[in-house]
Formats: structure tokens, sequence, C-alpha cells
């Protein structure tokens, strides 16, 4: 059985099939226009969506969860049709919403297995899993105190804890790191990243900074002003540069001008003894290698750079930005 005592068994076969589909989806709120022809396919695993805040992320969610109808065009959750399966979609999905919505007169317990038994799970395996999932997001110690005295990273992991303690299929995560400090943005991104790899849990997880979703996705959707700007996994996205970080004991600046006589285009790369060398051809990294020969310096090491997800999306961003 999964580890917070579910139903699906270890060894069952992997889902198949697209977690999320969207094909033409539009919500329009008087003039305003939240999505716009949104076309996209969401696999299993863990799909970062990004964008900006008022980009249209939340009310993608609401549609998916079926409590909000598009204006035109459809969506489907795990196979579901989000316009006419609402009540099946919420009953295989979970959801952690943005907006802080804890009654703070409840404790984390009797909350979450209120919410268990809602979801349809008898009161004894609510109460056990409840348990068992407040121990996994790190409340168990404080299970029974009041939510209102709760700091805004302990509201945070009851959010998700009620979103998975009836054991979803996938889970809906609008802005989880939002309000927590830098500490706590790791402990909630490691929180996501376990539902997924330990609990076979498929997440789309929205935020509004790459760096993080860097860390934790599969897949990345990034959406500006309600339009998809793109789809892709993160190993294309951060695929190797043709970039590589030279690091030498000594003689950083002798070493860059020889590189530089050669034809290399070299640039600071702020360290001591780092910097970086286009790589134009392999005769770059000979020419890495013979210099520091040349010059009697030790070579530590020549490693090709990844894009990072801001170096990618960020000229994007601000096209988008330009033409609204």
């Amino acid at each position: 059985m999964d580890p917070l005592g579910g139903g699906r068994a270890i060894g069952d076969a992997p889902p198949t099939g697209p977690a999320v589909v969207a094909e033409s989806l539009t919500r329009t709120f008087g003039p305003v226009t939240a999505l716009s022809q949104l076309t996209v396919e969401m696999p299993h695993g863990v799909v970062g969506l990004v964008g900006a805040n008022g980009a249209g992320k939340s009310t993608l969610i609401k549609i998916l969860l079926g409590l909000l109808p598009p204006t035109s065009g459809r969506a489907q959750v795990l196979g579901l049709d989000c316009a006419t399966e609402g009540l099946a979609i919420r009953q295989v999905v979970g959801y952690m919403p943005e907006s802080d919505c804890l009654p703070p007169d409840v404790s984390a317990t009797e909350l979450v297995v209120h919410l268990a038994r809602m979801s349809g799970l008898p009161s004894a395996v609510a109460r056990e899993r409840t348990a068992d999932t407040l121990r996994h997001v790190g409340l168990y110690e404080e299970r029974y105190r009041p939510i209102g005295g709760y700091s805004t990273g302990m509201k945070q992991r009851v959010k998700l804890a009620q979103a998975i303690v009836h054991d979803p299929r996938l889970v809906l995560l609008d802005e989880p790191t939002n309000g927590l400090d830098p500490a706590g943005r790791d402990e909630m991104l490691g929180l996501i990243q376990r539902i997924s790899t330990d609990f076979a849990i498929s997440v789309v997880v929205t935020s509004h900074l790459l760096g993080e979703l860097e860390r934790i996705s599969d897949h990345l959707v990034v959406i500006e002003d309600g339009v998809l700007q793109r789809s892709t996994s993160t190993a294309d996205a951060t695929q190797l540069s043709g970039v590589v970080l030279v690091e030498v004991t000594d003689g950083v600046a002798e070493l860059a001008a020889l590189l530089r006589a050669a034809g290399a285009q070299v640039a600071d790369d702020g360290g001591a003894h780092t910097f970086t060398v286009e790589l134009a051809g392999e005769w770059v990294l000979d020419a890495i290698q013979d210099g520091a020969a040349d010059l009697g310096v030790g070579l530590v090491r020549m490693q090709r750079r990844r894009h990072h997800l801001t170096e990618i999306f960020r000229p994007e961003q601000e096209g988008a930005h330009a033409r609204h």
C-alpha cells in the first residue's frame, strides 16, 4: 500500500496519458480575458505552472477543479471532463488554495479529519490518515493546537496536508511557498518533491518564481496574460549551454588573456579563480588545456553550464509585457 495508507499498491502500473488537457480554453470576466485559447497538455509527475500574478494561473486551476466554467473550449483532468464531471474530479484530486482560508479556532487534526471524511473516508481511516499526513508535513507535535496560533509556514503545511489526506491521484498547489522565508520555501519544495516521488501523486504547482520550479519540476508550462508562452520538459529547457566554466588554481587573468588572443570569447564569472568561455568548437577545450599547461597553472575543472530558466524565459516575458 502507499506510504500514507491509501489504496494504491506498490507495483501499480504508472499512469498513462496526460494528467491535464486543455483545448482552446478561454475564460473572460466581462471585458477582462483571464485565459485566451489555451491549448496545452500536462504530463504526470511534477508540472510547474509559471506566470506573474494575474497571468491566469488561479483561474485555470478553478476550471480544472470544475468550480468555474470556461467561456469556451474544454479541459480534462485524469480523463474527466471539467465542465460535467467536477465532483468526480474533486474525489481524486487534492487542492491547496493560495488564500489564507483556515479556521483559527480548530486544530489541524480536527480540520484535516473533517475534510478527509468529506472526501469519503470512514471516520477511523480519516483519523489514521490524518495522523500520518500531519507527521509527513512536519506538524505531528503541533497537531492539537488551534490553527490561529500557527505561523505562516505551519498554516501552509496544514493546507498541504488537507490536499493529500485522501490519497489523490493529482494535487493542484496554488502558490504554496507564498509568505514563507527562504528556509520555509526550501522545506515546502522538499515536501512537494516527496509527494511525487514517495507517494506517486502527480503535482501541478503554480509559482511566479522560476527558480523554485526549476528545482522541483519535471515539466514547465509558462503562461502570460492568459496566453500560453511555452510548454516543455525542464530537462529540455535547462539543457547544456554553449558556455564552459573554467576554474584554475591561479593565473586567471593570464589564461583569460591567452584565450582571448587565440580568438575565444571570454567573460568574467565574478569568481576569484573562475571565468567562462563560449564553446565555439572543440578547439576551445584544447586551447584551455594547452594554455593552462603553458602557463603552469593548475586546471581545476572545465564544466559545461546549464541554462537557467530565468535566462530562457525572461526575454519572452518582457516581450509579452511590452506588447500589452
